[in-house]
């Protein structure tokens, strides 16, 4: 039997008048999930399409989100180390910062990176057909239309759309910038505000701050990065404070923004005290991440939308069975580690009938501010509802050489273990390098590597990574918490 027989490929829904292109599995989509998705699809057997509503791959992590923010926080780390520079006998005057420059590095970095990947070479390489021809929309439950007018049908269907920011349904939203076109704009400005104290809001404050702008930082939320460890918030939030940056937790209100003299932005916002009007040369909402779900037809298919994402169960199955959806389009893990294992998951399913599912428990997470955040796992307060007798130790950055010698003493890595020190439940560090250590725990964590294992694991010296060492053995010696 073919991969087409077993699937049940069928073009009966679609007009005489328009035969449409006939393929096993459909792709929308050709970011980190639907390349992965597409790919593994292929390997099996499957005939596959891939349709990408853009001129470019790589989705909008490479294109305008993770790949030209990390480029960004390089441009951000070099003011800093500049600026530092006297105080190790180099002589330097005060950096002045080139925008167009470095907005045109940023770009050159991107095209790069989307080189390197050469998705539409890999798709070729594996028979996959790949379709750039405008958004695609369900015309029924096995058939897309194109914008060009092409249609495709397919047994089954994998979502990889993507997401977009999101603006606040205020008065003169339009007038904000939305974090993928930070680029755009035409100069640095003197002051910027950002609403929003998520990853993306705190790397952009840690941006905007270092290359010389003033930073005034808004959240609804008590503290910034909520789903961080709150030891995390507070060193980042108090770290942020000492380079100069304003910062507005738990405020009550963004009211509205309106144009002011010389193209600047008035802001309205509240808090509890009392009404703030001020006056910024750029406005940055970074409040929130929907799936790019709108306009693809999805009720033609009879796929269900709750919250701007379309619910999943756990093999990724939508409310049609046949329909699937990965990474940003299903609003549960918004990052690129968790939509590449979701799209090869999502294929199997697909093509083999398959019930994979990819735990997310082990997601490391972090952002490049100043200092840098990451964690994986749960945080002290979950470990801590879920088992009483957890074990937690600290290991503190100024007490690591490494970060003596570079004068980085700011942070620490928490380690969180079971009771019996068998497992580490979390992990999760603030200072620099941050993501990388947080990296290596998370194999250990992949590895069932127990804690006295981990103890005795010897580090290079000197490094940061070292601070692993250092942590787990204060976490054998710790006591219980309960």
């Amino acid at each position: 039997m073919s991969i087409a027989e077993a699937l049940g490929t069928s073009t009966s829904d679609a007009p005489a008048e328009a035969p449409a292109e006939t393929y096993d599995v459909a792709v929308i989509g050709a970011g980190p999930a639907g390349t992965a998705a597409a790919l593994r699809a292929a390997e099996l057997g499957a005939r596959v399409v891939v349709l990408e509503a853009t001129d470019r791959t790589g989705g909008t992590c490479v294109n305008t989100g993770c790949v030209p923010t990390r480029v960004l926080a390089k441009a951000a780390r070099l003011m800093r180390e500049i600026r530092s520079a006297d105080a190790y006998g180099i002589e330097v005057g005060p950096p002045v910062i080139d925008w167009p420059g470095t907005v045109a590095r940023v770009r050159e970095r991107v095209d790069g990176v989307r080189a390197i990947k050469q998705e539409p070479a890999r798709f070729t390489d594996a028979g996959i057909v790949l379709r750039q021809e405008g958004r695609a929309r369900f015309e029924s439950a096995h058939t897309l239309a194109l914008e060009s007018g092409r249609r495709v049908t397919a047994s089954r269907i994998i979502v990889c759309v993507g997401g977009h920011s999101r603006r606040l349904p205020i008065p003169g939203a339009e007038l904000a910038t939305v974090p993928e076109h930070v680029l755009d704009l035409p100069r640095l400005p003197r002051r910027v505000a950002i609403i929003g104290a998520g990853n993306t809001g705190m790397q952009l404050a840690t941006v905007f701050d270092s290359l010389g702008s003033e930073v005034t930082l808004l959240d609804l939320a008590p503290r910034v990065l909520m789903a961080s460890d709150a030891e995390i918030s507070a060193v980042v939030t108090a770290a942020f404070l000492a380079q100069g940056m304003s910062v507005h937790t738990g405020i009550s209100g963004v009211e509205s923004l309106a144009s002011a003299e010389d193209d600047r932005i008035a802001l309205t916002w509240t808090d509890a005290q009392a009404k703030h009007v001020d006056v910024f040369d750029a406005v940055v909402m970074a409040t929130g991440w929907p799936a790019d779900v709108e306009d693809l037809g999805l009720a033609n298919a009879g796929v269900e939308v709750q919250r701007s994402a379309i619910p999943v169960d756990d093999y990724f199955h939508s409310s049609a069975s046949h329909i699937f959806a990965v990474g940003d389009a299903n609003g549960r893990d918004m990052l690129v580690q968790a939509a590449q294992f979701e799209g090869e998951a999502a294929a199997e399913n697909a093509v083999l009938g398959a019930n994979r599912r990819t735990p997310h428990h082990l997601l490391p997470a972090g952002g490049f501010t100043d200092p840098d955040y990451a964690g994986v796992g749960l945080t002290e307060e979950q470990a801590r509802a879920r088992d009483p007798q957890c074990v937690v130790a600290v290991a503190r950055y100024d007490h690591l050489e490494r970060a003596v010698i570079d004068d980085r003493g700011v942070g620490f890595l928490k380690l969180i273990a079971d009771n019996r020190r068998e497992l580490i439940l979390g992990a999760h560090a603030v200072g620099e390098n941050a993501v990388e250590v947080i990296q290596s725990v998370t194999t250990a964590m992949a590895a069932g590597i127990d804690v006295a294992t981990l103890a005795r694991v010897k580090f290079a010296y000197p490094t940061y990574s070292a601070i692993i060492g250092l942590a787990a053995r204060d976490l054998l010696r710790a006591a219980p918490t309960g």
